[in-house]
Order: structure tokens, then sequence, then C-alpha cells
């Protein structure tokens, strides 16, 4: 009590808990060390994450390459369902395939984590899904942030943002540059509707519906919308290096996010060139039927807004596209040739 009588305010009345926030770091701990790499110095818990800078060597001028991002309103969904332990392999996705996308290699990850109200066990899920896409991507998990927000988040919501550093040697670089007509277009094929278009999905498939997300439904095959929609983004950084790795032969590389392959395969196609896709020549998961049914979307409204099946894109010279695609199957994709560069003003079209 205070000389006037009165109890003190504490940082836990005001709704921060530093205690629960304790709690957090004892569970997360060995899920963190689990993705470390060699170069990692010390252990969770320092100011900043050190990471040793002997991943460079051997490199004749290594460039480093990072990426942020996040997961977007997909998170709704893991909120409504009360599921939080894939949403992290959707945030290590984000930043480790666009990384991946210059021909980088992934080398550690940073996350923060805005929650409403700390629940150590809330937590604890999320971030092991963290450590599930950071074993998935090679890359450490060698720092973090947990912020409890009162008052300016409700109690059960959260957000998530990450930061990806990779490495790749400035000779080895993937650009795009070197596109030129006659090059073959593989797609790499999709886990789902990945992290992107949520807003729209939920606005036309959830709202309203939610007690129908985990009955199984007819339309997905007999699974539930529940698990489609919280089906992680597939991390292709294994196989892609693979590819780079053993036969060369990629001249340019997109991560299919959100302005589907419309906007994204179109950042690696050089002037006078064009990507001419071929519909039809891959499978589309039934959930973006559903999406487009719902929706009303013309075919062309989908194509630029969801990845439609197709995750990442490799654009190949003829004579090694046989050779990549066999190197990215051996690691486990499933790969379709679903175009090729042509002349052109730029872009992608479609036929």
């Amino acid at each position: 009590m205070t000389e006037e009588g009165v109890r003190p305010t504490t940082y836990r009345d005001a709704g921060v808990d530093i205690d629960e926030g304790a709690r957090a770091v004892d569970l997360i701990r060995e899920q963190v060390r689990s993705t470390y790499r060699p170069e990692v110095i010390g252990d969770i818990g320092g100011f900043g994450g050190l990471f040793s800078a002997a991943a460079l060597k051997g490199m004749d001028d290594p460039v480093l390459v990072s990426s942020t991002d996040g997961v977007g309103t997909k998170l709704k969904i893991a909120q409504i369902l009360d599921r939080h332990d894939t949403v992290g392999i959707d945030l290590v996705a984000m930043c480790a395939n666009d990384v991946l996308a210059t021909g980088a290699e992934p080398l550690f990850f940073l996350d923060y984590i805005a929650v409403g109200s700390l629940r150590a066990e809330k937590v604890e899920a999320i971030v092991r899904g963290i450590a599930e896409g950071c074993r998935q991507a090679g890359c450490a998990l060698i720092g973090g942030e947990m912020a409890e927000h009162p008052g300016t988040m409700a109690p059960e919501d959260y957000d998530l943002s990450g930061f990806c550093v990779g490495v790749v040697d400035r000779s080895k670089v993937v650009t795009g540059a070197t596109v030129t007509p006659g090059d073959v277009v593989l797609g790499l094929a999709s886990s789902g509707l990945h992290s992107n278009g949520y807003s729209l999905v939920r606005r036309v498939l959830v709202e309203g519906r939610e007690g129908a997300l985990q009955l199984p439904n007819a339309a997905l095959g007999g699974s539930t919308l529940a698990d489609v929609l919280l089906e992680p983004t597939r991390i292709y950084v294994r196989s892609v290096l693979a590819a780079l790795r053993s036969v060369g032969g990629i001249k340019g590389m997109a991560h299919i996010t959100g302005g589907g392959i419309t906007e994204n395969l179109a950042r690696v196609v050089p002037e006078g060139c064009e990507a001419r896709i071929a519909l039809g020549s891959w499978p589309v998961p039934p959930v973006f039927g559903l999406v487009q049914q719902a929706a009303g979307l013309p075919r062309e409204e989908m194509l630029r807004t969801f990845n439609m099946g197709v995750g990442f894109v490799l654009v190949c010279d003829p004579g090694s596209a046989a050779d990549v695609a066999a190197a990215v199957m051996a690691v486990g994709e499933r790969v379709f040739e679903i175009g090729g560069i042509v002349e052109g003003e730029g872009g992608v079209s479609y036929a």
C-alpha cells in the first residue's frame, strides 16, 4: 500500500504479464534450439542474435539477401479455430521463399509476435510452427520478440511478422536478366492457398459459416474447409537449392504470392520477352474453384489474386529444363511444364 492507502498499479494490472512471458520463453527454448545451424553463436535470450560469417567463406563476392513479411489475415482463420501450430510455417515460407527467388540460401530468421493477451501455450504453438518452418528452410531461428498489447488488440488477437537473411555469391544471383525466347517455364505445385487472398476467402467462404468449417466438404474431396484453409505454405528452399547446385540453367525464379502468376512471374521477364502460360497444364486444387464460384470472379481475376496451384516458378534454359525438373522432383516437389518464353512486350499471357 502507498502512504495514501492506495494499492499501487502494477504492469500486470495494466495487462502485461511478465511472468507469463518468461514462461513462454521457457516453453519455446527447445523448439528454437532445434533450428540452430553450426554458425549460431550463443543461445536464446540474448539482446541480439549472433551468427558467424563463416557461412560466407568460399564465395568470391558474397551478397546478403533479406526479406520481411507477415502471414496476413490467414491468422483470423487460426484464431477462429484456435489452431495456431501451422501459421508459423507460413511466416517463414513467405520470407524464405522470397530470399530463395534470388538464388540465395536462407541463413537465419527472426520473428515478431504481437498479442492482445499473452498465453504461454498459444505462443509455444506459434513458435513451434516457426521452428518447423525454419527446419524446412534450413535457416536458424536466432531471435525474436513477444509483445503484449493490451488495450490496442483484443485479448485473443495476435499478429506475426518475420525477417530472413540469406546469402548468394554475386556471380550466382538469379535475376531473370538472361531470360530469352525459347526458355521453358516450370511450375512447382503449391500446397493450396498459401498465405494470400484470405481477406476475400474469409468474406466468401467463412463469415457467417464458421460452424461448417470443420465438416467434411464434398467439393474438397471430403477434407474440411478448416484443414484446407490452414494448410501451410510450401517451402521450396531445399528442392530449388538442390537444382541450382547440381544442374544450373535456371535463369529466373518467382515466388507466386499476392498478384498470382500474372504479376509475380512478370517481375523476372525482361523487356522484349513474354511468358506465355498454358492453362490446363497443371492441376488446380479444388479450393480455388470453390472460391471462384462463391466470389463470382472471372478467371483473369483469379489468376492475378491467387497462386492457382503453382507456388514457385523456374524459368530454365531449354537444354537444362528436364534435368532441373528431375532434380526438384527428387526432393519431393511436383513439377509441371506450364509454358515458355516468347518474344513480346513483357509480362505474362495465357493460352
